[in-house]
């Protein structure tokens, strides 16, 4: 696989992890205002500040962004995310902003998670609908997710709908205690339903056949994909020492 061109902005998150990737896999930096090479691989994090307008132009990149599980703490106020720490894990996705789950990795990174299964529920009084940040709506080419996810829902559960978003004022954590299922269109939050016991559907082309929403009434979480991701994410140690660049040229030769 070939090395990629780092494009970096100027703000701090994506220069930590694109200086940290780049060095990891010996790769060259460019700021993202100076990238004209478009038939080149590249790598970077997040999609704002110039970023995914080269994306769409490559066609080839390593995407970063936050992990599956055990996430870096964030906080979300005031319409804006803050990045509390860098502690967590992130996500490297070749080609796409997501991985798809299939695979057969080992299970010794997921393992290292320490990560405690809740049992499927049996029970519950509704649907939460995990609304897309409004640049993953324009992304996805998705400003009538939810009322569109609403009508698709309604064609097979008359359960309530719940619609949650990053700047709800009632946690995800409190809703899923009495939650049925989770649907979302990319949300890495559909995963943490899953160790909840809460099956988890998914709208994007990438995810959504890990559930499909026609079975809503008999949900199943497929715990095999844990595996598969656990090798999808990596922390910024790992990223930097090149251990991540090792295992995505192996498992991808």
């Amino acid at each position: 696989m070939d090395k990629p061109i780092v494009l970096y902005t100027d703000h701090i998150m994506n220069r930590t992890l694109c200086y940290n990737f780049a060095k990891g896999s010996n790769s060259l930096l460019c700021h993202v205002n100076q990238f004209k090479e478009y038939h080149k691989t590249i790598a970077t994090y997040g999609v704002l500040r110039g970023t995914y307008e080269i994306i769409e132009k490559v066609s080839n990149f390593y995407y970063i962004d936050h992990g599956y599980f055990n996430q870096s703490t964030r906080k979300f106020e005031n319409n804006r995310t803050g990045i509390l720490n860098l502690d967590g894990y992130f996500r490297i996705v070749y080609n796409n902003l997501v991985h798809n789950g299939e695979g057969s990795y080992p299970d010794d990174r997921f393992k290292k998670l320490n990560l405690q299964f809740k049992k499927q529920k049996n029970h519950g009084r509704y649907i939460i609908l995990s609304e897309p940040s409004e640049m993953m709506k324009k992304i996805y080419n998705q400003n009538n997710w939810v009322s569109e996810t609403k009508k698709i829902i309604n064609k097979f559960s008359d359960r309530e709908i719940i619609v949650h978003n990053k700047f709800s004022k009632q946690s995800l954590d409190s809703l899923l205690v009495n939650a049925w299922a989770f649907i979302s269109l990319q949300s890495a939050a559909g995963f943490k339903a899953m160790i909840n016991g809460i099956p988890a559907y998914f709208t994007e082309e990438t995810l959504k056949n890990i559930n499909p929403i026609q079975e809503i009434e008999n949900p199943k979480i497929n715990y095999k994909i844990f595996n598969n991701l656990a090798y999808g994410q990596w922390t910024l140690n790992e990223i930097e020492s090149g251990e991540a660049w090792e295992n995505i040229i192996h498992y991808n030769k």
